[in-house]
């Protein structure tokens, strides 16, 4: 079934519109019409709607059903050690369809990329529409926010402020994410950062840092290297299955 998003008027009385962009491809590529039901995403929720009216472009629909919610209630912010190439983008698809509530860019040490200023916003731009797509097919209500790329020793206070932070380290020699879940088995408002670091892995001094002033949790995923895009997908589906998020 295809999936829209509603435009800022949201719901009245049961009838929504589509924003500009969908109103368009749903009538200019899918040709839909009217009486054709299709599912609407007005967060915080999606619902099953039909096509009332297709007047002047503008889609208007009829709400018939709301649907099951889909959004974890395990809050996973990804710390994302900046890789090279479009490796990102794949990262940022991944962690939206696995149900991450942020994603934020860390320049680390090794991170052969550098982004700053008007690149540094305008890949994020393009990370978050990358988000948004992937919202749309795995049939999340809201895209996760994409932060804009910042250097790890800026991060103090914020990953503090977490309940726990794992950072997945191939110089680990025990721990494992199990183990950090473990206090909050009975808490479901949980928020939970994964920092996984980029090609080369985390310096020494940095997993140094994220011990003594973030509280880090450093653990192993296991006797094998993984590269830092496969380690972004695994961690946070060794979460998202531990914690409930994916039965």
């Amino acid at each position: 079934m295809h999936r829209f998003f509603a435009d800022e008027r949201g719901i009245v009385k049961n009838i929504a519109y589509l924003n500009a962009e969908d109103a368009g491809h749903a009538l200019r590529v899918l040709r839909l019409e009217n009486g054709d039901e299709v599912e609407l995403v007005c967060a915080p929720a999606r619902y099953l709607a039909e096509i009332d009216s297709t007047e002047g472009g503008e889609v208007r629909l009829r709400v018939t059903e709301k649907l099951r919610d889909t959004e974890a209630q395990t809050r996973v912010t990804l710390y994302q050690g900046l890789p090279k190439a479009d490796k990102m983008e794949l990262i940022v698809q991944k962690s939206t369809e696995l149900g991450a509530a942020a994603i934020a860019p860390v320049a680390m040490i090794r991170s052969v990329v550098r982004l700053e200023g008007k690149d540094a916003a305008k890949k994020t731009e393009r990370w978050q529409k990358i988000a948004r797509e992937a919202v749309k097919q795995c049939a999340r209500v809201s895209a996760p926010e994409v932060r804009l790329p910042r250097k790890l020793s800026a991060m103090r206070e914020e990953l503090n402020a977490l309940d726990v932070l794992i950072v997945p380290w191939e110089d680990a020699r025990d721990g494992s994410v199990a183990d950090c879940l473990a206090p909050f088995a009975q808490k479901e408002d949980v928020s939970v950062g994964i920092l996984i670091g980029p090609e080369g892995g985390i310096a020494p001094e940095e997993a140094e840092w994220l011990t003594r002033e973030a509280n880090a949790k450093l653990v192993t995923l296991g006797p094998r290297i993984l590269r830092t895009e496969t380690a972004a997908i695994a961690s946070q589906t060794i979460v998202m299955a531990l914690r409930g998020e994916m039965e």
